[in-house]
């Protein structure tokens, strides 16, 4: 039995067994007709039943103080447990807020940052929507033998310009041959003029670039290679001229990708170029010998210099003696000179010496005799 939430004292459940027990007696002998044992435990059953119900009462007050304390004790500990909750809900929201609010700002500046890069994004998918523009262009141009020779021609011309005076350098030339050379470059003897002329093999190479099967490859290679080796010796034949020009002319290709394939895949033409006198050379390469040229027309005009320099110097020579024979002969003048000087100055002491004593004559003070001056004099 329970109340509340506690269980009653065990001295409670034997004095409820008691009592059954007692009743139960007292029904026998009621049955045995026992009238004077009924009485003496009619009278143990009350005084039972007056002590139970003393200890009942006391129960109850006993049950009443521990149900009142329980419950002081219960609301103290909640008291507790909600100043304990509050205080971790308290630290709980400031650690969330400053959580969130480092957040935000993370959130904020990686926004920041994003719309920045998006912003470059842009700018560079309209770039390359321009450069893909103008690769489709260029690629309309290079379509056409023409455009590709002009688009040869004017990046030898950039090249050239850049590197060079002018001085050093000549286009659309016309040799002794009547063959109109690309460029020339004028180098003094030896090795004299050197022709460069600008071949540009895009076909067989586009060719050799789209080949799938092995037919293909090898169909595209005999045409790459029969096409370089043609301009080899067209070149060799119309731009290397005994007399006219240097014993070697320069092939200018203006691409780096085919230079790298010929030089890669291709050595047997790069051997007969070499062979043939004309040096294959790409944007870097023709760079590259430029500088080179650049150096030899540099050290050519100062060992064209260096014999008017030293006849410069022999004249000059020539004028730092001269002057050092006038210096002394001015030397021996200015002494002379001062000579002369010298002499005047005694001269001119005589005279005015003379000139006071006249005067001293002609104002009576003078007490020495006519004579007497005269001899001293």
């Amino acid at each position: 039995m329970t109340v509340g939430s506690f269980y009653l004292p065990w001295e409670g459940l034997l004095g409820g067994l008691v009592v059954i027990l007692l009743l139960g007696n007292m029904i026998v002998l009621l049955r045995r007709g026992a009238s004077k044992e009924l009485s003496s435990l009619a009278d143990t059953l009350f005084r039972g039943q007056a002590e139970l119900a003393g200890r009942l009462t006391q129960l109850s007050e006993n049950n009443q103080n521990s149900q009142n304390r329980i419950a002081e004790a219960i609301n103290e500990q909640k008291l507790s447990v909600l100043k304990i909750m509050d205080e971790k809900l308290l630290a709980v929201t400031k650690s969330v807020g400053d959580g969130l609010q480092q957040s935000t700002a993370k959130t904020t500046e990686t926004l920041h940052d994003l719309r920045e890069r998006l912003a470059k994004i842009d700018v560079a998918q309209q770039k390359i929507s321009s450069l893909s523009e103008q690769v489709v262009s260029l690629q309309e141009v290079l379509s056409n033998k023409q455009a590709r020779g002009a688009f040869g021609e004017i990046q030898l011309n950039d090249l050239v310009t850049s590197a060079l005076p002018p001085s050093a350098y000549a286009f659309q030339v016309v040799l002794g041959n009547q063959k109109r050379a690309d460029c020339v470059l004028n180098l003094p003897n030896p090795p004299g003029m050197i022709v460069i002329d600008s071949k540009f093999p895009l076909e067989s190479y586009q060719a050799l670039r789209n080949a799938q099967t092995d037919r293909e490859k090898f169909e595209a290679e005999r045409f790459f290679r029969a096409s370089v080796l043609k301009h080899i010796k067209d070149i060799s034949e119309k731009y290397i001229i005994p007399g006219e020009t240097a014993e070697s002319a320069l092939m200018f290709l203006p691409s780096e990708s085919i230079y790298a394939e010929l030089h890669s895949n291709f050595t047997d033409v790069v051997e007969v170029s070499y062979r043939s006198k004309v040096w294959i050379v790409s944007p870097t390469t023709l760079m590259a010998t430029l500088n080179t040229v650049r150096a030899v027309l540099k050290d050519a005009r100062m060992r064209e210099m260096a014999g008017v320099i030293q006849k410069e110097v022999g004249s000059l020579t020539e004028d730092i003696s001269r002057l050092d024979d006038r210096i002394e002969s001015l030397s021996k003048h200015f002494d002379m000179a001062s000579r002369d000087i010298g002499d005047i100055k005694v001269s001119s002491g005589k005279i005015s010496r003379r000139i006071d004593r006249i005067e001293d004559i002609q104002l009576g003070n003078d007490k020495t005799p006519v004579g007497v001056e005269h001899l001293a004099s």
